[in-house]
């Protein structure tokens, strides 16, 4: 098995834009879109009779897309006959991490990474470097979600499939039904000390920019850090809005700085901004405080 990956080299996401991995004009234009990643698509998004065409092109797909700064991840198909040419085309240099779909239970991920595993060995790439994207869709993979995301050190974020999701549990797709096994799929990555990606609604409507930004807003306050999106509209909604703003930053910086002056005083307790502190609100300062710096750094 291979080591875990350490926690400050896990990455930003908080706009993971799909691509179809078929289509070369959406390719060349993706890494102009200031996706943190972008997710280069073999399922639901290329016809059957196109994947073949689409894992071909992955090599300089890859390179294409990363040529900004971008994070690159595949998501590869589910069915077994389709996953060995998926991981032979997306084994390589050049591609960050995997998304798998429909996974449902750990078995399928320890399954998945000791294939990885074999190729990287095979072709001389990085043991580890590859990561997963878990993906959860169906009743009884959400059942499974806390050992799901913590399956393997290769996961590095998780999130529910809503359509697939909905299909599978025969409800209609909308905020109102997704709203629990979204936040169980959060709380399981949470669990398991991954990013929980994912949005408190849907962006069918992408146009209604106004609209989006308010549930990106919602999902941020939720706990979600990042999320994907089908339209470049989108990106920059996600970088802005899953990201501290310079007010919470100033008040977190504040709140880090009174509570280690305090505790130099041996006071447990204190008042930053007329609201009360104490341990687990410093902690979730300084934890803001790593997320802005991180994102930082990755914009520099």
């Amino acid at each position: 098995m291979s080591e875990a990956v350490p926690e400050e080299t896990l990455l930003v996401w908080r706009s993971l834009l799909y691509v179809p991995a078929n289509n070369q004009r959406f390719i060349d234009k993706a890494h102009t879109r200031g996706a943190d990643a972008i997710i280069l698509d073999l399922e639901d998004s290329v016809p059957a009779a196109e994947r073949d065409r689409a894992r071909s092109m992955l090599a300089e797909s890859a390179a294409i897309s990363s040529q900004a700064g971008s994070d690159v991840v595949v998501r590869i198909n589910r069915p077994d006959a389709e996953v060995i040419s998926d991981l032979d085309a997306t084994v390589i240099a050049g591609v960050d991490a995997l998304m798998l779909p429909k996974v449902d239970d750990a078995a399928h991920v320890l399954a998945l990474a000791d294939a990885v595993e074999k190729l990287e060995s095979e072709r001389g790439l990085t043991p580890g470097g590859i990561r997963f994207v878990v993906m959860v869709e169906s009743p009884a993979a959400l059942f499974k979600a806390d050992e799901i995301a913590s399956a393997h050190p290769r996961n590095t974020a998780a999130f529910l499939g809503g359509e697939d999701f909905a299909t599978a549990a025969g409800i209609v797709p909308d905020p109102e039904t997704l709203f629990l096994p979204k936040l169980m799929t959060m709380f399981a990555a949470r669990a398991a000390g991954i990013t929980p990606l994912g949005m408190l609604g849907t962006v069918a409507d992408y146009q209604d920019l106004d609209a989006v930004r308010g549930i990106i807003k919602r999902s941020r306050k939720f706990g979600f850090e990042g999320a994907s999106c089908i339209h470049p509209s989108v990106v920059p909604l996600l970088n802005e809005e899953m990201a501290p703003s310079m007010a919470e930053v100033d008040q977190a910086q504040r709140i880090v700085e009174a509570y280690a002056a305090a505790e130099k005083e041996g006071l447990g307790a204190i008042t930053v901004d007329g609201m009360m502190i104490d341990v687990p609100v410093a902690v979730r300062a300084e934890a803001l405080l790593k997320r802005y710096a991180a994102i930082q750094a990755r914009d520099a």
